[in-house]
């Protein structure tokens, strides 16, 4: 039976803002975010997160969430302290049940590494350590002549011998759920601090002749924690260094993987090619052969095999099929459905429109709330008027009809089948199949008009 703590009550002061520290986001979503779906890789039959500043908005954000337990911590005296609010939601049926501490500004301790850490406790207690040139500021881990771990002592606290320890804490350990209980009722605060630590258990498991083991992560930025803007920063580009190094090794080609941002899933097929500044959130598929130009943002989209998207270019909560040709400078906001072989051109904005196969949208047009059928051909400067300030209404446009330049279609309003409409139309009725339908106001020249002129 596994119980996993998140300790997420800190203020986070030096981030200087009023968003609680666990919600800063990373890579597009909030750390606490993070640690709860790598801690959830363990399937633990119980998630408790304590909570302190910012408690609402914590627990707000998260509400959604029906796996987890909320801890108070009111006032905060310490990691110690913090586990021993959660400790009466811990489920400890199992004799070999065990409980797991993270961290809600750690976060991106990988699930390979919880497990490593799960299978390093045996029937005792493991902690995630570090080797570091520079272990300031962490506790060290004290081990006795044997090589095992017989305590951890914070850097405070450190005595210049231990102080030149360079194995250092990460905070993150495991221990068996029903000994943690009765170890944190036994912890003191005669500490430099005046807290609570939790690293004391350490020293009270050894005593209780309860071995102690340690793991340690596969990447060094795992267990990099956020404590201020600086420090954020840095974690995200170390995370979209992964991001890309993993990208790359299932052959996707990044132009530059320093000028790429992952905030969410991105699935590949092979072949794809993805150029510098593009940002990929929520949940993107690019298939085979699909081409990314510079600078693009896509989110929450499908690309089809072949398909290119030039550079500039917004894709949102859209499918695209396969070989479409997409931009420079176009915007497919949700709802877009683009067909194979269609184009899309520099600054066309399509909303919740299918576009059909082999269908052409070159320039400078409004398609929103439509059905074009296959190979139409949108002309520059069109604009499906669907919105009457109040409802929206939807334009049909059937297979290869032409669209002229500069055309309004004030929906609702169908154009048939090979209809044409001329340059500078202004729709209001249904155009009927295979003809020529125009509206324009007869020119006129005016012999006896002249230029005004500037006294």
């Amino acid at each position: 039976m596994l119980n996993i703590v998140v300790l997420a009550a800190g203020l986070g002061k030096r981030m200087q803002s009023s968003l609680p520290k666990v919600l800063h986001p990373l890579a597009g979503k909030p750390m606490l975010a993070h640690v709860l779906d790598n801690a959830r890789e363990q399937q633990p039959e119980r998630i408790v997160v304590v909570v302190g500043h910012g408690a609402d908005q914590v627990q707000s954000a998260f509400e959604q969430a029906q796996d987890i337990a909320f801890a108070l911590q009111q006032p905060q005296q310490g990691t110690g302290h913090a586990v021993q609010q959660a400790a009466p939601f811990l489920l400890d049926g199992d004799e070999a049940g065990a409980t797991v501490v993270l961290y809600g500004d750690v976060p991106l301790v990988q699930p390979d590494t919880l497990s490593r850490l799960l299978q390093a406790r045996g029937d005792g207690v493991a902690v995630l350590t570090q080797f570091m040139e520079d272990p300031s500021g962490y506790g060290r881990i004290v081990r006795g002549a044997d090589g095992g771990i017989e305590r951890i002592v914070e850097h405070k606290d450190a005595s210049p011998d231990e102080l030149a320890i360079n194995e250092v804490n990460t905070g993150i350990l495991v221990a068996p759920t029903g000994k943690l209980k009765e170890w944190l009722g036994r912890i003191r605060n005669d500490n430099a601090q005046g807290e609570y630590y939790l690293t004391d258990i350490i020293g009270l498991a050894v005593a209780d002749g309860v071995p102690v083991s340690a793991a340690q992560p596969a990447h060094d930025w795992e267990t990099l924690g956020v404590n201020s803007r600086l420090q954020q920063a840095e974690l995200e580009r170390a995370w979209q260094a992964e991001q890309a190094r993993r990208l790359l090794e299932q052959g996707v080609t990044l132009m530059d993987p320093a000028r790429f941002d992952l905030r969410g899933t991105l699935t590949c097929g092979r072949d794809v090619f993805i150029d510098v500044g593009c940002v990929f959130e929520g949940n993107v598929v690019l298939a085979d052969g699909v081409r990314i130009g510079p600078h693009c943002v896509i989110r929450d989209a499908t690309l089809g095999a072949g398909t290119k998207v030039e550079a500039f270019s917004h894709i949102q909560q859209a499918t695209v099929a396969e070989q479409a040709a997409i931009g420079p400078y176009a915007r497919l906001r949700p709802g877009a459905d683009i067909g194979a072989h269609a184009h899309v051109g520099n600054f066309v904005e399509i909303k919740k429109s299918r576009l059909g196969e082999g269908s052409k949208a070159n320039h400078l047009s409004y398609i929103g709330d439509a059905q074009v059928g296959d190979r139409v051909n949108i002309g520059a400067g069109t604009i499906t008027c669907n919105y009457d300030g109040v409802n929206k209404y939807e334009t049909v446009i059937e297979d290869e009809a032409f669209i002229g330049s500069d055309t309004q279609l004030v929906a609702p309003v169908r154009v048939g089948r090979g209809a044409t409409l001329a340059a500078g139309t202004t729709l209001t009725k249904d155009a009927p199949a295979g003809r020529l339908t125009l509206s324009r106001v007869k020119q006129t020249t005016s012999e006896n008009w002249k230029r005004p002129v500037k006294g």
